[in-house]
């Protein structure tokens, strides 16, 4: 039990790489003894339920159920900035008469961070992803904010911070680096790591727990080595390049092969499975991850610093938002090769594999660096820093 039990709010968005990285941090507040409530979308009940937090239901408006997304950065950023603006009434309903101690927030959850500043209380920024550096808006922002229709979305956003009871007004300073954040990625994994200010940004690495809510998966006796194929939940339409996998790995000798293929693709669209594979639409990771010999991933961060975390070798094939940055981060690091879509044959992922596999050098790296991930401090690390920002 923590010494003072206290109301933790957290507002999220309903994607689930959003969800994911920050639930086991949730589970564990809910453990030390504070009353922790999740603001989200009803969608996501399912996986947020479990923890012990009090769902607060509200209506989102981004397109996580298709995952219809655009391809427009502008429009991409509009997306959230209007899911914000019509989620923020629904919050305060729910919170301004049951004001949080403390509010935590996703990185997209822009609504949340308002209604902090408007009640006056303490916030926290749970980032999925690398968070800015010293430079990053003459780097990064300045060349989206160059682009087509990015001067409207900056009035609209400043025209709603204006009169939405924010007390950071300006949209840079609203963007830009927060007051307070814990970044739930490796700090191998942020990009510019050295210019990052760590007074206020703590990177406490993959925050994960037993997920037993999630599934069990058993390693079959008869495997000699294990591979795990996922790209993640957003990017699954990919039967072409399933049934390179299948070409690649299905008659790989002392392979046994898990299939993530998710709810988009007809099993039909894959042809012959061979009898070493296993095709899931969706897969306990951890579960797996923690019994895998190596990793084939979209190279999300939640997935890039799972694989860091069990010290496995990676073929990074990057399939949108940040994942490209991510897959030459692996890259660089010396646990990963990075295989493009369009250049992912059976007989070069096949090749990307055992030359992974088979490399002393990428074991030793990866055995370096997940043993710097776990110092990090994950779960407990990250919920001690909350409670310390309760005084």
């Amino acid at each position: 039990m923590s010494r003072r039990r206290a109301h933790i709010a957290m507002v999220g968005i309903p994607a689930i790489s959003h969800i994911l990285p920050s639930l086991e941090v949730i589970r564990e507040l809910v453990a030390r003894g504070h009353r922790v409530t999740y603001a989200n979308d009803s969608y996501r009940a399912d996986v947020i339920m479990p923890t012990g937090a009090a769902l607060v239901p509200y209506g989102s408006t981004l397109p996580v159920v298709d995952n219809d997304w655009p391809e427009d950065p502008i429009a991409a950023m509009t997306v959230f900035l209007d899911d914000a603006i019509q989620a923020l009434p629904q919050l305060r309903a729910a919170y301004d008469s049951d004001p949080a101690d403390l509010y935590l927030y996703d990185i997209g959850g822009y609504a949340g961070r308002v209604l902090a500043e408007a009640q006056g209380r303490p916030a926290v920024q749970l980032s999925p992803s690398f968070v800015a550096w010293e430079g990053y808006e003459q780097e990064v922002v300045a060349h989206l904010m160059a682009l087509p229709g990015a001067d409207a979305y900056q009035a609209k956003f400043a025209a709603w911070l204006a009169g939405c009871g924010a007390t950071t007004t300006d949209v840079n300073a609203f963007c830009g680096p927060p007051g307070r954040a814990i970044a739930l990625i490796p700090r191998a994994m942020q990009p510019n790591a050295d210019r990052v200010n760590e007074e206020v940004v703590t990177f406490v690495g993959p925050c994960l727990g037993d997920r037993a809510d999630q599934g069990r998966w058993e390693r079959p006796a008869d495997a000699e080595k294990v591979l795990l194929v996922s790209l993640g939940s957003a990017y699954t339409r990919q039967p072409g390049f399933y049934r390179e996998c299948l070409a690649a790995f299905g008659d790989l000798p002392g392979w046994h092969v898990v299939l993530q293929i998710g709810r988009y693709v007809d099993l039909e669209e894959l042809g012959h499975v061979p009898a070493g594979v296993e095709v899931r639409r969706w897969v306990p990771q951890l579960a797996i991850l923690e019994r895998a010999d190596a990793f084939i991933t979209h190279a999300g961060m939640g997935s890039s610093g799972e694989g860091l975390y069990y010290g496995l070798p990676m073929i990074a094939v990057p399939q949108g938002a940040e994942q490209p940055v991510n897959a030459d981060r692996l890259v660089e690091l010396g646990v990963a090769r990075r295989v493009d879509t369009a250049d992912a044959t059976a007989e070069v992922l096949r090749a990307a594999l055992l030359d992974l596999t088979t490399d002393g050098k990428v074991a030793r790296r990866a055995a370096d660096l997940r043993d710097e991930v776990r110092a990090e401090g994950g779960t407990a690390r990250a919920a001690d820093l909350i409670e310390e920002m309760l005084g």
